[in-house]
C-alpha cells in the first residue's frame, strides 16, 4: 500500500534556550596594556582574543565566530576604569593579560536562560550602524556598494527599527535584512552616539562608527531572538559591536 506522505506546517517555537560564558575584566586604564587598546581598535581585538587560544587552528580566519566571541566596552574616565564584556561559547583563559593591568580578578559566569514569547527584558547593546550605498552609475559590473556611517541619532533609530520583529513577522525582512525575534517601542530607545574607534597601521583607514542603544525588547520568536543573542548583530563584531546584551 503506497502512502504519500502529509506536509505539516511548522510552527513557530514557543521557547529557546540561550547558553553562554560571560567574563567580566576590569582593567585599569592608565596602564599601557589597557591605554593600548583604547586607542587601537585592533588591539582591543587582540585583547579579547588572548583569552582563548588553543581552541581553534592557528590563523583560522572565523575563529572568532567559530567560538561565538562578542565583546563590548565602557570605559570610567573618572575613576580610569575600563570595564569589558566578553562572551562566549568556550572558556578563555585570562592569564595572559598582565596582573598590573587588572584592576579586579575576572570574574565568569554561565548564562543559561530560556526566552519565551511574550518575555520582556531590558537590554544594551553598541552596534556599527551602516548601510550600504550603491555603486556610482557606469561602475564595472558587480562593482560592490560602499558602507557609509550613519551619524545621525535618528537615522540610526531607524536602522535598529528595520531589525526588530514584530509579531508575525519573518526572521529576514523583504529587503533581505535579518531581524532579531524581538520587537520595541523605538520611542522609548535611548540612544547615544559613541566615539569612533580606529586602528594606525597596518590598519590605517579602519574607523568604526558606533552607537549604544537601550531600552526594552518583547520577544516575538524566542529562535531568532537567541540566534541574534549568539551571534550579534551588524557590521564589526570583531571589534566590540553587536553584542545584545539583557537582563
Amino acid at each position: 500500500m503506497n502512502t504519500t506522505p502529509t506536509t505539516v506546517p511548522s510552527t513557530p517555537h514557543t521557547t529557546a534556550r540561550f547558553v553562554s560564558t560571560h567574563t567580566l575584566l576590569a582593567l585599569d586604564a592608565r596602564h599601557p596594556y589597557a591605554a593600548k587598546s583604547l586607542i587601537d581598535a585592533q588591539d582591543m581585538h587582540r585583547t579579547v582574543m588572548s583569552g582563548f587560544q588553543g581552541w581553534v587552528d592557528d590563523g583560522s580566519r572565523d575563529a572568532r565566530s567559530q567560538m561565538g566571541i562578542l565583546s563590548t566596552w565602557t570605559i570610567d574616565l573618572r575613576q580610569a576604569l575600563l570595564s569589558l564584556v566578553v562572551q562566549s561559547s568556550v572558556p578563555g583563559d585570562w592569564g595572559r593579560v598582565p596582573r598590573a593591568a587588572l584592576a579586579e580578578e575576572p570574574h565568569s559566569l554561565t548564562v543559561d536562560r530560556t526566552f519565551r514569547v511574550g518575555d520582556r527584558v531590558d537590554f544594551r547593546t553598541v552596534v556599527n550602524p551602516v548601510y550600504s550605498r550603491p555603486p556610482a552609475p557606469g561602475s564595472p559590473e558587480k562593482t560592490r556598494g560602499t558602507r557609509v556611517a550613519h551619524t545621525r541619532p535618528e537615522h540610526v533609530k531607524t536602522w535598529f527599527a528595520r531589525r526588530l520583529q514584530p509579531t508575525g513577522e519573518p526572521a529576514v525582512a523583504p529587503d533581505g535584512v535579518t531581524r532579531i525575534g524581538a520587537d520595541a517601542d523605538t520611542d522609548r530607545l535611548a540612544l547615544r552616539m559613541l566615539p569612533k574607534v580606529s586602528s594606525p597601521a597596518p590598519h590605517k583607514g579602519l574607523r568604526i562608527a558606533r552607537a549604544e542603544i537601550k531600552g526594552t525588547l518583547t520577544v516575538t520568536d524566542p529562535q531568532v531572538f537567541v540566534a541574534a543573542l549568539t551571534q550579534g548583530i551588524g557590521h564589526a563584531r570583531a571589534y566590540s559591536c553587536g553584542l545584545i546584551l539583557v537582563r
